[in-house]
């Protein structure tokens, strides 16, 4: 176990090395500067600029400063917003991008795992086909179609729901079911495959001859079982649907990090980009290595560590 920790770790960091070296490189790379934008500015203020933030610094030297700051976790002031560091701009988006995040994840992980059990307990009947044709639609609609549907008729139309802003519950429902769409169809078909594969299984006939009841056989034995390919996907959709969030928070003008994100593209804003890029970066990859402990507790099948000399 503590080798394999060791071997995940030192891959988490030669990763990060090469995500933050192509980031660097690919900013440096593009044509003008930060503040290029800034027309209005005489060429003096803006040289003064690239002299503050080290722009005019020869390439190699801005490469190892910044990634003497990345191993400190500071990620330096931003170019775009004065009096702010990318830090203060990541914590205060990604607060709302997870409370986002989050209530899309529970939404897609409870009615996926729901309607894909439901499916397979009810085979080749009305309530797989209603199933199969949610899962469809909800892997075949864009989460930007489905946002601006959700807020045409349910906001627009019936009023019943805020268009957009991020003020209270009810501000988060729509834009929620929007991220959620394509992660819960995706559940649903994982969990249906799943427990139909599962409930075909020699131990679950075997519990069926010895009277168990249908509930007990479902609940204790299927469903554990027929759950290991979605937690996979599970593990793989915490880091993706809080990335994923970047469009449906611009539709529904949420302050999170996504939002941040793709306005510090349009302003050029290096540093947040580059801090951005390289704090999801660890959310993902650290989060790939919660997955695989928990999955390994799940399941005493795998064995997270090199098997050792002399076994199968």
């Amino acid at each position: 176990m503590a080798k394999y920790l060791v071997k995940r770790v030192l891959f988490i960091l030669l990763s990060l090395f090469m995500i933050v070296t192509a980031t660097f490189f690919i900013m440096r790379m593009a044509p003008g500067s930060p503040f290029a934008s800034e027309k209005s500015l005489p060429p003096e203020i803006m040289e003064n600029f690239n002299e503050k933030y080290g722009l005019n610094d020869p390439w190699y030297e801005q490469y190892f400063r910044y990634l003497g700051q990345v191993a400190r976790w500071d990620f330096g002031p931003s170019m775009k917003y004065k009096g702010q560091t990318v830090n203060e701009i990541i914590s205060d988006g990604f607060v709302v991008s997870l409370a986002l995040g989050a209530e899309a994840l529970l939404i897609a992980i409870g009615g996926g795992i729901l309607l894909g059990v439901i499916a397979a307990l009810r085979h080749n009947r009305w309530p797989d086909y209603t199933a199969t044709i949610i899962a469809v639609l909800g892997i075949s609609v864009p989460s930007f179609i489905l946002a601006a549907a959700l807020q045409y008729v349910l906001a627009f139309k019936m009023g019943i729901f805020p268009i957009a802003r991020w003020e209270s519950f009810t501000h988060t429902i729509l834009p929620a079911f929007a991220l959620s769409a394509t992660p819960l169809a995706m559940i649903a078909r994982l969990t249906r495959a799943s427990m139909l594969e599962v409930m075909n299984q020699d131990y679950i006939k075997t519990a069926k001859s010895k009277g168990l009841s249908k509930r007990t056989i479902t609940f204790r034995h299927a469903i554990r079982n027929a759950l290991l390919p979605t937690i996979t996907y599970i593990g793989l959709l915490f880091a993706g649907i809080i990335t994923g969030s970047f469009i449906i928070e611009n539709i529904f003008a949420i302050p999170g990090l996504g939002k941040q994100f793709v306005v510090s593209i349009t302003n050029r804003d290096y540093s947040v980009i580059m801090g951005t890029t390289v704090f999801y970066s660890v959310l993902l990859l650290f989060s790939m290595l919660i997955l695989d402990i928990i999955y390994g507790f799940i399941d005493p099948r795998i064995k997270l560590a090199s098997p050792r000399k002399g076994e199968a």
